[in-house]
């Protein structure tokens, strides 16, 4: 039964993760990412983050949850006004492309999964998800994003946000943690970012 449970709880994360480094290995193993299409892949992905904040604020009871949701919302939203604000005074515009695709996608799937939820298998899917998804945005960012951009802003911004994102995956980490009901200690839990 825990064994069952245990599946089924990683279910949404791993699905997500896939999704994302499918599409990753898309953008590996064709042509490069032009800024643009890098562009709206930042957006999307940001603003995916934000959209699974809304439900777990909208869903969880939970203060480790809320607190964690609240922070995804306000510095994922905070990014994507930057990354906006830098297509502008570039005279860039965001391209759809298939990273963009396989990223919504993914996020229609584990919206409904993270819908289907209730209580503390709710907690348990988003947070799972939410480190499984940083993990998958952290090495396409590092990976793809970054080495495919050609302007320098563009890859100084995507560079700056790498600390928060490592943040954001410790933050989760520490939350799952907490949900799982494990003691993490300052100095060994979480990710050795």
């Amino acid at each position: 039964m825990n064994t069952l449970k245990s599946i089924t709880k990683w279910t949404g994360a791993a699905l997500a993760c896939v999704l994302f480094f499918s599409s990753t290995t898309w953008a590996q193993s064709s042509s490069k990412l032009t800024d643009p299409e890098i562009a709206s892949v930042a957006v999307t992905a940001n603003q995916i983050d934000v959209n699974y904040g809304k439900i777990a604020l909208r869903k969880s009871k939970n203060k480790e949850i809320r607190k964690f949701a609240e922070t995804m919302i306000k510095d994922h939203t905070d990014i994507i006004k930057q990354a906006v604000a830098l297509a502008t005074r570039l005279h860039v515009t965001p391209k759809t492309n298939a990273t963009t695709k396989s990223l919504l996608d993914g996020e229609k799937s584990t919206t409904k999964t993270l819908d289907s939820k209730r209580g503390k298998a709710f907690d348990e899917a988003y947070i799972d998800n939410e480190v499984a998804y940083h993990k998958a945005v952290i090495n396409a960012v590092q990976n793809v994003l970054i080495p495919d951009a050609t302007n320098q802003d563009l890859k100084d911004l995507l560079t700056k946000v790498m600390p928060l994102l490592n943040s954001h995956l410790e933050m989760a980490e520490n939350t799952q943690a907490e949900i799982q009901g494990k003691k993490v200690s300052a100095n060994t839990g979480g990710s050795s970012w």
